[in-house]
């Protein structure tokens, strides 16, 4: 069961159901994300986690259901209100999704170019800005091929945060990462949490992620194709009573095979 709607909720999904054609991927979904939250949208590979992230950040329209920000249906809404709402977020693909033919800086500046009103030297200082909070001041003209696997993540982020969005979308930011990488990814999710007052939703698998930086959290069951379980990753660890959901918040490890589709649609 979900809470009442709340003036802290900055997204809220109702209803929420998706499917590709006849196949079925989630049904009846409904949930707030707080402002100022890490929220996480949980559950096993092929559950349709990033399905669910496409449908609020506009790439994939529900079979039925609402998904509002700032309790504004985004799909009742025209297009070009869609695409004025979007703005407002910031996203980042498990794979980075950077132009390989782009410095580093130049793939920063891409949204600044499109949808501000800046002159060059503005958007300039604005990309030197946002890669100095990722820890990237040093890459700007570097070519993404260039940069390891974490580095090209922080640069995804720095890109997300160009417009200086309300809300970030991570689809699996830690994916591919190893363990020392990983944590250093999560601190600073919480330090742009922290400081810049953005909430977070995080789709992910890895346990140590979930555990140490969300404080809410819906987890998706394959099977039922729904929600099974709502709650902060560390309470669902410590006592949920769902077989599935204790199964998967109390394994000692990740499975190296869990990981998502390469369709991306888990």
């Amino acid at each position: 069961m979900t809470r009442e709607a709340s003036a802290d909720d900055l997204l809220r999904v109702e209803g929420l159901t998706l499917a590709f054609g006849p196949k079925l991927v989630q049904q009846g979904l409904s949930f707030s994300i707080r402002r100022g939250s890490i929220f996480a949208v949980m559950g096993p590979s092929g559950c349709g986690k990033s399905t669910v992230l496409k449908a609020m950040i506009g790439l994939l329209r529900p079979a039925a259901g609402a998904v509002f920000v700032d309790n504004e249906d985004y799909w009742a809404a025209s297009e070009a209100r869609r695409i004025e709402m979007g703005r407002r977020f910031g996203i980042v693909f498990q794979n980075g999704a950077l132009w390989s033919s782009m410095t580093v800086a130049e793939n920063v500046a891409l949204p600044l170019q499109m949808f501000a009103t800046l002159d060059p030297d503005a958007i300039t200082a604005l990309v030197r800005l946002k890669l100095a909070l990722v820890g990237l001041a040093h890459a700007a003209d570097v070519m993404p091929s260039e940069l390891s696997g974490g580095m090209r993540k922080r640069a995804g982020l720095a890109r997300a945060l160009a417009l200086d969005p309300d809300v970030l979308f991570l689809d699996e930011p830690s994916a591919g990462l190893d363990p020392i990488a990983s944590k250093r990814l999560d601190d600073l999710i919480l330090e742009l949490r922290d400081g810049l007052g953005a909430s977070i939703v995080m789709v992910s698998h890895e346990l140590p992620s979930l555990l140490d930086i969300c404080d809410d959290g819906l987890f998706l069951d394959t099977d039922t194709k729904t929600a099974i379980a709502h709650g902060a990753p560390r309470d669902l660890q410590a006592g949920c009573d769902h077989p599935t959901v204790r199964a998967f918040m109390q394994r000692e490890r990740a499975d190296p095979a869990d990981t998502e589709p390469a369709h991306g649609k888990g």
